[in-house]
């Protein structure tokens, strides 16, 4: 177990954009949910918002899960209402600890 694993208190829904052939030579896209994971949802700091600012990305959130969670940049995940776009994902310098999210939260439509 992860010495991070007791600070991971959310449990999140990972969806994924899948794409599907319609049997007609042609494809059909839509979310799928993949799995769920347990996470920590944090703010980001004034440093590494002005970082993201500069790449033009909007960092609102950053989430912390599990080691080897099948989270990719482009997934969304999900918390009730709440979606978070996947911007990046990023493993500490010291591996098997957890994985970093940087996420920016859509509002629900």
């Amino acid at each position: 177990m992860s010495r991070v694993s007791h600070l991971l208190n959310r449990q999140l829904q990972v969806w994924r954009h899948v794409r599907t052939p319609d049997g007609g030579g042609g494809w059909t896209q839509a979310w799928t949910q993949v799995s769920t994971t347990r996470a920590r949802i944090s703010q980001p700091s004034a440093r590494e918002r002005v970082v993201a600012d500069a790449s033009q990305a909007q960092l609102t959130h950053v989430i912390y899960t599990p080691d080897g969670a099948d989270i990719r940049r482009g997934d969304e995940l999900r918390l009730g209402a709440r979606v978070f776009e996947v911007l990046a994902t990023y493993e500490p310098s010291e591996p098997g600890t957890y994985l970093r999210v940087n996420c920016e939260e859509r509002q629900p439509t």
